[in-house]
């Protein structure tokens, strides 16, 4: 069975991408939260467990393979399954949406630190910096040429659920506990998101946990 070992759902924004794209796996797992920053984090970092990610989740382990970094994560489980259960099958769309995976993977750095995970929180709307702005124009575009060129088949960016879905999740939370305001097509695709089973499974579980962590309460605020 696979083992995937994630930080804290309320928080761990690759966490969530990781544990969501092995639920799309359809693969049987064992899941393993560890606190971030508590006692249990620093023991568990300086195991076996965690080499060679350097510490950081999520880290799937297969049987004796370890794959840590949630787009690896991916594309591991896509070939290990079915390609056509991550990316879509045509050939142009694929591109795109490969193309918009990696920028999320690679990007966004003013948004991740300014509007860190906690989806546990609502705050009103709030002032925010020209770079957030712009970061956050950039991703409604791309989800508005990914929804007008190949979304017809459904409610999700490719119209499917797909990878890249897994990869902007987080950020679909993060524009609900900041009061992001986006446009009506943005709206529609977030609540999609928002309605997925898994995404309802990983928010519920993340109101049970009983660990806070009050460098990301803070700085949500």
């Amino acid at each position: 069975m696979l083992k995937l070992i994630i930080g804290n759902k309320a928080y761990s924004s690759w966490s969530m991408r990781g544990w969501l794209a092995v639920k799309q796996s359809g693969l049987a797992f064992e899941e393993i939260t560890v606190p971030m920053f508590g006692e249990d984090w620093d023991k568990r970092r300086e195991g076996d467990e965690f080499a060679p990610s350097g510490g950081k989740v999520p880290i799937l382990w297969d049987d004796k393979a370890v794959i840590w970094d949630s787009l690896a994560i991916i594309e591991w489980l896509a070939d290990k399954t079915d390609r056509a259960r991550y990316w879509p099958k045509d050939e142009v769309a694929r591109g795109m949406a490969r193309s918009m995976a990696a920028e999320m993977h690679s990007s966004y750095p003013n948004l991740r630190r300014d509007l860190s995970m906690n989806v546990r929180k609502q705050f009103p709307p709030r002032e925010l910096s020209e770079d957030v702005r712009t970061e956050i124009m950039r991703i409604l575009e791309l989800w508005a040429q990914a929804r007008a060129r190949h979304g017809s088949g459904g409610p999700y960016l490719f119209g499917d659920y797909s990878a890249v879905d897994i990869m902007f999740a987080p950020v679909v939370t993060r524009f609900v506990t900041y009061s992001i305001p986006v446009p009506r097509f943005a709206a529609a695709y977030m609540e999609a998101m928002l309605s997925h089973a898994w995404t309802r499974e990983w928010l519920e579980a993340a109101q049970e946990e009983p660990w806070v962590i009050e460098r990301y309460e803070a700085a949500a605020e």
